[in-house]
């Protein structure tokens, strides 16, 4: 079988300190409930600086600049053990200051929604013109600034939402309709920061992995985030308003949304789509969530430590045809947790690992790196929920024991030679498996993996329509060689067997007579 490829992958973070305060939903809540609450008062002591966030192991591992085996050398809280000189430029991406997603989220605007000061946009220009992804046509969409008096007069007497920098305001988001809530400014205000991260993940990606953007044909969203009005909430379209500013003039496209678990269900979509001859290159695009910056913020602020949901996270990935050198996506060894699995832990990782892996003849030790729920444990240990990665290899991990693969004693070393340390932010969708797909490339393609696993895990019950737990997996390769389609013959073939059949027809038609 002919599969498709991934071809690249790239990650970017985008520290949003001032939006933690504003704009995170732990924090606009308590505003709400307890405006003078002592939380919040201690919230902006908690703040990381740029260089701080920069120099943070699991942010540097993110955008590929170092390995995830190296947060096992580092002990653990990270945070208490920054490095020094770190580069905010990485080699799957980068990390990028509040001023450059606020930028962004003005490029990004189409129906004239965001103002920014004079003053910033001057600062903003200044910072994309040594951007090296930022050409002229976007740094021109800024426009000239508008007088702050004006943006204040949007935000008291017109229901805009405040943009804040370095604790002042430096712009506003505008209400796109008088009455539809789906179209007010808070809710406008949330979809420009998807939209704005998701640009600067798919720029990352054309570049860093060389990739023509006119040879995407087809862009799939897959954050967590709905855009649309009244008449429908969340009709889309993130990937079209993406592609539009990055170039992509050849791709069509549409939202995937699954929670957690959409990462995953697009990386099957895309594969599928490429390996049936639909599109040749299929890009997968995520931009970050602004209501989960600071979402574990209580619990840090309690442990005196750094609010290290600062970042507004993204990512892309680009899906191909076989060019016999990129690692294949196995799409017939997927895992899916169906209506009728139930959400026990053992139900849920036997639907998406075992069973799979059975139907294809496979071992669960037969896959040697496993990519589930990469959270940082930096972020969820001192919220209680404990080392999240850590728990799903534990399970994979019983199962094995328990089909008789590994000794029980053999527990500890599968989880590190299987399993990794998490690194990712916990905005839902991001630290969903796919986090580990740059790695992969590299990891397969050097030979220190053969066979990997990425899983995506959702919780379907968030959209309160349904009980259910949701989940999907599938296997990554590395490629065997460009083959042609299962029963298919080559030009050359068919060439030999025209003509032979034409020299036997010759040959009869001259016997005959």
């Amino acid at each position: 079988m002919n599969y498709s490829v991934l071809k690249g992958a790239a990650y970017v973070l985008l520290q949003a300190p001032d939006m933690v305060i504003h704009n995170g939903t732990t924090q606009t809540t308590e505003r709400t409930l307890h405006p003078d609450s002592e939380y919040l008062k201690a919230v902006p002591k908690h703040l990381r600086s740029f260089e701080d966030c920069v120099n943070y192991l699991p942010n540097q591992i993110y955008i590929g600049n170092e390995v995830p085996e190296k947060l096992r050398e580092v002990p653990e809280p990270w945070h208490e053990h920054l490095l020094e000189g770190a580069d905010r430029h990485g080699k799957k991406g980068e990390i990028l200051p509040q001023s450059e997603l606020i930028g962004m989220m003005k490029v990004a605007d189409v129906f004239e929604l965001v103002f920014l000061t004079k003053e910033f946009t001057e600062q903003v220009k200044k910072e994309f013109e040594e951007h090296p992804l930022i050409k002229e046509d976007l740094i021109k969409r800024l426009g000239e600034g508008t007088e702050l008096a004006e943006i204040e007069g949007l935000i008291n007497d017109h229901g805009a939402e405040a943009i804040m920098n370095d604790d002042k305001v430096v712009g506003c988001v505008k209400r796109a309709h008088d009455v539809d809530q789906n179209l007010s400014a808070h809710v406008m205000f949330e979809n420009l920061v998807v939209k704005a991260s998701g640009i600067f993940a798919a720029l990352n990606c054309i570049e860093k992995n060389h990739i023509d953007p006119e040879s995407i044909e087809y862009v799939i969203e897959c954050s967590e985030e709905a855009c649309g009005d009244m008449n429908q909430r969340g009709g889309g379209n993130f990937a079209k308003s993406i592609a539009e500013l990055t170039g992509l003039v050849n791709a069509s496209g549409s939202d995937v949304r699954g929670f957690c678990a959409a990462p995953t269900h697009s990386l099957i979509s895309a594969s599928s789509l490429v390996q049936a001859g639909t599109f040749k290159n299929v890009m997968v695009v995520a931009g970050g969530s602004s209501a989960k910056l600071g979402m574990n913020g209580r619990d840090h602020v309690k442990k005196e430590m750094p609010i290290i949901e600062d970042c507004v996270a993204g990512f892309a990935f680009v899906v191909s045809q076989n060019d016999g050198e990129h690692p294949i996506i196995r799409t017939d060894i997927v895992g899916r947790h169906t209506v009728g699995t139930g959400s026990s832990p053992q139900a849920v990782i036997t639907s998406l690992v075992t069973n799979p892996l059975t139907k294809a003849g496979l071992k669960i030790i037969d896959v040697d790196k496993y990519s589930v729920e990469m959270q940082n444990p930096d972020i969820t240990r001192p919220a209680g929920a404990g080392d999240v990665p850590e728990a799903n290899f534990k399970m994979i991990g019983a199962l094995a024991v328990k089909n008789g693969e590994i000794e029980r004693t053999a527990l500890p070393d599968f989880i590190v030679e299987h399993g990794m340390k998490g690194w990712a932010p916990t905005q839902g969708h991001i630290p969903s498996g796919a986090p580990y797909l740059g790695f992969v490339i590299d990891d397969i393609k050097s030979g220190a993996v053969k066979r990997a696993m990425i899983v995506g895990k959702g919780s379907l019950f968030l959209g309160r329509m349904t009980n259910l737990f949701d989940g999907v997996s599938i296997v990554i390769e590395k490629n065997p060689g460009k083959v042609s389609e299962e029963g298919a013959a080559s030009e050359e073939t068919i060439k030999k067997y025209v003509a032979n059949a034409m020299r036997d027809f010759a040959k009869s038609f001259t016997e005959e007579n």
